[in-house]
């Protein structure tokens, strides 16, 4: 790779050594369950119900969650000027954690929360206070973590848990400021993401199946271009037929010798 001029790309499988499970198999399958889609949740009160309990108990672990090796590997990549920045499908801020600058994050960010009514944005660290003291019969509830920081909790206790509403108008539902399933990433996001793409000579991208098509239309402008497309992943991605490169193992240990040796030259 030449310096200074790759973007890099990253999915959920740059955090799952971090305690952040990923939605897919090897294989590229969905895990589990169906996911919450963004019609259900804006027109279901009871979708929204059952979101915000699991995300209640969820939110504890994303929070806890540390940078691991793989992400201070692309920060040190890019504060040596080897890549020119990174783009992120993750809504952990991980990458901004580890000392990455200016990340791109696709797909926005579970520590805030967007009232859907009012348009402000609050810290998820806030809203979480108010649904523990809403709800402090989930106190100390276990239950088995899910991407995106949800949760495998029994439908029992959901009947009774109350929803937050948002500080600002009082009475607003209130979102995690990330794009759903079945919604749209924001606009300027998208343009900037691109933008940032068609700047750069190439594109590396880490721990992604690419399944999203936010992410793979990054990489089929790459190719479009006539520019190198290289994956770090374990298992197929949905771009496997267009990459130049692609190296099967994990980037938690990968990433770190790539940055060793490309720092060091």
């Amino acid at each position: 790779m030449n310096q200074r001029s790759f973007v890099v790309l990253t999915g959920a499988g740059i955090s799952t050594s971090s305690g952040i499970p990923d939605y897919r198999d090897s294989e590229g399958v969905r895990r589990g369950r169906q996911p919450m889609m963004f019609q259900e949740f804006l027109n279901d009160p009871q979708a929204r119900r059952r979101y915000w309990a699991r995300a209640m108990l969820g939110w504890l672990r994303v929070r806890a969650a540390q940078p691991n090796a793989a992400h201070e590997a692309l920060a040190a990549l890019q504060n040596h000027g080897v890549i020119s920045g990174v783009i992120t499908q993750n809504v952990d801020t991980l990458h901004d954690q580890a000392g990455s600058r200016d990340v791109i994050e696709l797909h926005g960010s579970l520590h805030w929360v967007l009232c859907l009514d009012c348009h402000q944005r609050t810290e998820r660290d806030v809203i979480q206070l108010t649904l523990i003291e809403q709800n402090p019969y989930l106190a100390g509830v276990d239950a088995v973590q899910a991407p995106d920081g949800d949760t495998l909790l029994d439908p029992a206790f959901e009947e009774r848990f109350q929803v937050p509403h948002c500080p600002h108008c009082g009475g607003g539902r209130m979102k995690p400021d990330v794009v759903f399933f079945g919604e749209n990433v924001a606009p300027p996001t998208a343009v900037k993401a691109m933008t940032r793409v068609e700047e750069a000579d190439g594109l590396l991208v880490v721990g992604s199946s690419i399944m999203a098509f936010s992410a793979f239309r990054l990489c089929r402008r790459v190719v479009d271009q006539g520019k190198p497309l290289i994956a770090i992943n374990l298992g197929k991605t949905r771009a496997d037929e267009l990459l130049d490169l692609k190296i099967g193992g994990p980037c938690e240990v990968l990433l770190p010798e790539l940055a060793r040796r490309l720092i060091e030259v």
